[in-house]
């Protein structure tokens, strides 16, 4: 019987929903998906510049799974690049501390620690929400 699969922790979700490769044409080429959870392992390993070590502890997971997800990841990005795919994020396995709005008015990102009124954003005061984490 296998292990039981441990979700992966997030802060925030990421703040775009994909990218496209400018000045080619990215048409009738298959979407390269990157998981929540790939981008956070780039994230915590080549942006804050952690071991291994550190980055799988702030997402709740082993030294082992962290490094698989960090190898798909470049993997990903590095086939996007190279063939001119698009890339778009999709959520994986993953949990968030907070639940995390978007407010289709202004734009602005946040979470209900961050407003006392669930149904208004805390910036434009607008009622058109959308959950970014469910």
């Amino acid at each position: 019987m296998p292990r039981q699969r441990h979700q992966r922790k997030m802060l925030e979700p990421p703040h775009f929903k994909g990218y496209k490769p400018y000045g080619s044409s990215a048409r009738g080429k298959p979407v390269v998906e990157l998981l929540y959870e790939e981008y956070e392992t780039l994230k915590w390993a080549d942006y804050y510049g952690m071991n291994h070590h550190e980055a799988c502890r702030h997402m709740g997971i082993s030294r082992s799974t962290f490094a698989r997800i960090y190898a798909n990841a470049r993997r990903k990005i590095a086939r996007a690049l190279v063939e001119t795919r698009e890339i778009t994020t999709t959520p994986g396995d993953v949990v968030f501390e907070d639940d995390w709005y978007h407010c289709h008015d202004c734009h602005a990102r946040f979470t209900l620690r961050q407003t006392r009124r669930k149904e208004y954003c805390p910036s434009c005061q607008s009622n058109d929400l959308e959950s970014i984490t469910k």
